[in-house]
């Protein structure tokens, strides 16, 4: 079974846009013709992010997900803004197949027992963001606060996964849009201690990151920039892996 490989879309204010070390987005096009182009390229899987919703702390804009979900012909997965079974409900059903929790879910599990509970562990996502401090050592991270915390990683994740979370999407802030590779330490060290499918993101810019990030433990490899940029110039070029590529990324056992 060859793992999955999923673009992650951020969105802000209505438009696709890039971050670097979740700074300084950058404006690279329309969300739904992206999409559009990822149906044609028959993409596994697709994650879309709102980190406007995110970070002013405001509602899914549900009229955009209404169209993404009529668009997206893949699983689709959908993060920002969420804050209550309300709003999860009626992301579900206008066709959304997985949500993905953060800020939401950092200091009481009941929406992830909640959704869980109603719709299944598989349809809840944990999105985690690491970054590491000046002893280069990796704490939890919030964006809308640029502040990192104390709480121990792994006793964090273990008591979300408890609670319900299927899947964890693990975001080493450090790489986000370098395309420098992915943060293996990291992958490992948390993969080898969660009993759920862990998708490493941040990094990526080739294939073979994908396999390294793949033997590093995860269960699926997420790309943003590498999905949205091509050449050294960082042109913007909606993209993904041809199907004979996949040939190259190691079966998962």
């Amino acid at each position: 079974m060859k793992p999955r490989v999923i673009p992650v879309l951020s969105l802000k204010n209505g438009g696709l846009v890039k971050t670097r070390r979740y700074q300084d987005p950058k404006y690279v096009g329309d969300p739904t013709n992206a999409i559009r182009i990822f149906n044609e390229k028959e993409v596994d899987e697709l994650v879309v992010l709102d980190i406007g919703a995110s970070s002013d702390g405001t509602d899914p804009d549900f009229e955009v997900v209404r169209l993404f979900a009529e668009e997206c012909f893949m699983p689709l997965t959908y993060g920002g803004g969420i804050r209550n079974m309300q709003q999860v409900e009626r992301i579900f059903d206008l066709g959304i197949e997985k949500v993905s929790l953060q800020s939401a879910v950092m200091q009481d599990t009941r929406l992830i027992q909640d959704i869980a509970r109603v719709y299944g562990q598989q349809s809840v996502v944990l999105g985690v963001d690491v970054k590491k401090n000046w002893l280069k050592q990796p704490k939890l991270y919030v964006s809308q606060s640029g502040k990192l915390l104390n709480r121990p990683i792994y006793d964090y994740l273990a008591e979300r996964v408890d609670a319900g979370v299927g899947e964890v999407l693990l975001s080493a802030v450090d790489h986000d849009g370098m395309m420098d590779g992915y943060d293996l330490d990291l992958i490992h060290s948390v993969a080898s201690r969660l009993p759920v499918p862990v998708v490493a993101l941040g990094g990526a810019r080739s294939m073979d990151d994908f396999n390294l990030a793949l033997k590093a433990g995860a269960s699926a490899v997420a790309a943003g920039a590498m999905f949205v940029f091509k050449g050294p110039h960082r042109a913007v070029l909606i993209n993904y892996p041809k199907r004979a590529e996949f040939d190259s990324l190691d079966d998962i056992e």
